[in-house]
């Protein structure tokens, strides 16, 4: 259901950096639990008709979700439209994504923003198929493996992005917006506490824009690159 994301992100690099940040933070939280490891693949899109997308989606949706699905579409600004898809095989899931800003940043990589994401009954190419058929188009595929570790209402997501290398992503849902500085404030001294930095809004959207621009080098692969 539509909800407020808060999230911070920071640039890892290299693997043996991801595994120190994940042992501080099951020392400083012991109850932390794996909640999955899985594997994913993400589909951005840009432009499109939000009318058109809200009535090719509906039928998918429950009735609960689809107020929450207009609600964020007639209300949310910047959105970021997304399918995933999360495991392989039985496991395999397919969902639907949109983000949307509440604050300055973009909905693509901002800090706090309202979010919808579902399960539907469509293999990823059909959703994908749905949403070209609203007019929207590919701006770019992404790949990842991510961790994600739990602790209370604190998430911590280790993922290793075509691209961009390891990605610590920490990270809080809130129901009411108002919330949300002091939620991020909250989560920017734990990642002091464990030593880690935010990945600066400028440098994030230029690594964005260069990944959406060159994405065939890097789907499916171990490639990386740098932009300061």
């Amino acid at each position: 259901m539509a909800h407020f994301e808060i999230e911070i992100k920071s640039l890892l690099g290299a693997k043996e950096k991801a595994e120190t940040l994940k042992g501080k933070f099951l020392q400083r939280f012991p109850e932390a639990k794996l909640k999955s490891q899985t594997a994913q693949l993400n589909h951005y899109f840009t432009g499109g008709d939000m009318d058109a997308l809200f009535e090719l989606l509906s039928p998918h949706f429950s009735e609960e979700q689809r107020v929450s699905l207009r609600k964020i579409l007639h209300e949310g600004k910047n959105h970021s439209v997304r399918t995933r898809q999360t495991g392989t095989g039985d496991e395999r899931q397919v969902l639907f994504v949109v983000k949307a800003s509440i604050d300055d940043s973009t909905s693509s990589n901002g800090v706090m923003r309202m979010e919808f994401e579902e399960a539907v009954s469509l293999t990823l190419d059909e959703l994908d198929d749905l949403l070209l058929s609203a007019g929207l188009e590919y701006q770019a595929k992404w790949s990842r493996d991510r961790e994600e570790y739990v602790a209370d209402d604190i998430a911590l997501c280790l993922d290793k992005n075509a691209g961009y290398g390891y990605l610590a992503e920490f990270e809080k849902i809130v129901h009411v917006a108002e919330e949300a500085d002091g939620v991020k404030r909250e989560l920017l001294a734990l990642m002091e506490e464990l030593g880690v930095e935010e990945l600066p809004q400028d440098r994030l959207e230029r690594m964005f824009a260069h990944y959406n621009a060159h994405w065939p080098e890097y789907y499916g692969t171990e490639n990386i690159f740098t932009i300061e």
